[in-house]
């Protein structure tokens, strides 16, 4: 059995990301040993014996990472931006799950000067843009059902991810500005890396040759 200094464990974001990222891996040469999908296990093995796979909630993503829980990680850029964290290398851009991190409001609402009462689950990055535009807020903390806050009287506006519009234009809402553009971004415990750099570095490496062949 491999000690701990000559393995890595990478945490992976459920869902989407999941999905995309789990082709860049086998590229890579780690495949878990059975379909995460199905199992309710958290904790995987693969076809590398020296990688094992954890899967989570993308906000537990750089949690973990920065921790030492997990020594990699995969998450969404607006994950990132919303957590921080100085005890994490950011060396690497899949290019996966893109998307953007909006402003959106009713259709044909007007801007004024008042004070905005805003609904996000980003209430970091939200205070933050808000803040470099002069615009006082009142920031309202929802983990879901954003798109319909302004309709039921609860926000003047949403901060959140939008993908194609559809849900947006189907709750009466148009995106507004642009707060950044969203992929997902490969992360790395500061210790980690230098502890166990040659075995990071290789999957790096191979993670970066992988997207490269997508990409030509």
């Amino acid at each position: 059995m491999n000690s701990a200094s000559e393995s890595v464990i990478i945490a992976l974001t459920r869902g989407r990301i999941l999905e995309e990222t789990l082709p860049l891996l086998r590229e890579a040469g780690i495949e878990p040993l059975e379909d995460m999908k199905r199992s309710r296990k958290l904790v995987f093995a693969t076809s590398r014996e020296q990688v094992n796979l954890l899967v989570m909630r993308g906000s537990d993503v750089p949690v973990y990472v920065e921790n030492g829980a997990a020594d990699m990680g995969v998450a969404g850029k607006d994950m990132l931006l919303e957590y921080g964290g100085e005890g994490l290398y950011e060396p690497l851009d899949l290019g996966i799950a893109r998307c953007r991190l909006m402003t959106a409001a009713p259709r044909q609402a007007p801007e004024t000067g008042a004070r905005l009462r805003v609904a996000t689950k980003f209430t970091n990055i939200a205070k933050r843009w808000f803040a470099e535009k002069g615009r006082q807020v009142e920031l309202i903390k929802l983990n879901g059902a954003l798109e319909v806050a302004p309709a039921m009287g609860l926000a003047d506006a949403i901060v959140d991810i939008v993908d194609t519009g559809n849900t947006l234009r189907a709750n009466g809402l148009e995106p507004r500005e642009t707060i950044a553009e969203i992929s997902s971004r490969v992360i790395v415990n500061k210790a980690s890396m230098k502890i166990k750099s040659r075995l990071i570095r290789a999957i790096l490496e191979q993670l970066a040759a992988a997207v490269n062949r997508r990409s030509d």
